[in-house]
């Protein structure tokens, strides 16, 4: 109960601020891939990465329904931007050090939307509430 007491947006929620932070950073790093990934790894880069965003903020809409809830925390596709990344490295358009960097912080993001889908009770509306 004291999660919904304290956020009133899905820009409060840390999974949505590292998440958002992270696809700035991946989508300036992704203007300096070669003109040929425009319309694979770039594409798929970006539209992962904003997935993330986007589908924690779906969820925060949702959460006067459960099943919706997690459902959408489910399409958030943190572990897809992972693989974009390593992908990014071993084509040599993103350095490895930063790469490591973005994995971890994809990482904490993977942890914190697992930790709300096991534990839905502490972040959606109550049917008392509705």
């Amino acid at each position: 109960m004291l999660m919904r007491t304290q956020i009133n947006s899905h820009f409060e929620l840390e999974a949505f601020k590292k998440a958002f932070d992270a696809a700035t950073e991946l989508f300036e790093i992704s203007k300096t891939f070669p003109r040929e990934e425009m319309y694979s790894l770039t594409d798929q880069l970006r539209r992962a990465i904003r997935s993330v965003c986007g589908n924690c903020a779906e969820a925060w809409r949702k959460r006067i329904h459960e099943a919706a809830f997690i459902s959408k925390l489910n399409e958030a596709e943190a572990a897809e931007a992972q693989t974009w990344v390593a992908f990014a490295v071993r084509s040599g358009y993103l350095d490895r050090q930063k790469a490591i960097g973005l994995h971890n912080t994809y990482e904490e993001i993977l942890r914190m939307l697992v930790a709300m889908r096991c534990h839905p009770d502490k972040w959606t509306v109550p049917p008392s509430d509705r």
